[in-house]
């Protein structure tokens, strides 16, 4: 139960700050155009263009950060098992590659953002493996 209870939290904590750094942060330090609907798949789809850079950025860097605080928040929890870290660490990989195929994006951004959620898995997994109590 504790490593139900660990994945759900570290997913929880993975989304939450995914969006604490794509919205709250990228989108007041890069505004949106004012008739911009970030929920609406259709107008990201057709106005990617009048995103601006900055704000692509902090899309990379919140899939990054996301998916290491994600697993290390679900690692802390369930202490005994590397499994609930890497549900949350599968799960936060494959959102972020739906995304990179469902929107058209410039090259470097697909790229980007799908190297730096690898990384970002990989030192989630390092220290995930650092929050285990072995007997």
């Amino acid at each position: 139960m504790k490593n139900v209870l660990a994945t759900i939290v570290g997913l929880v904590v993975a989304s939450l700050t995914v969006y604490i750094f794509e919205s709250l942060i990228g989108h007041n330090l890069f505004p949106l155009p004012e008739d911009a609907n970030p929920m609406d798949m259709e107008w990201i789809k057709n106005n990617m263009d009048k995103i601006p850079t900055g704000s692509k950025i902090f899309v990379v860097i919140a899939h990054f950060i996301g998916i290491i605080a994600g697993m290390f928040v679900a690692a802390k929890i369930s202490k005994t098992s590397l499994v609930p870290s890497y549900l949350v660490g599968f799960l936060m990989v494959a959102m972020t590659f739906f995304v990179i195929f469902s929107l058209p994006k410039e090259l470097w951004f697909s790229i980007s953002d799908g190297l730096f959620v690898f990384i970002g898995f990989l030192i989630g997994t390092s220290l995930s493996k650092k929050q285990l109590i072995t007997t």
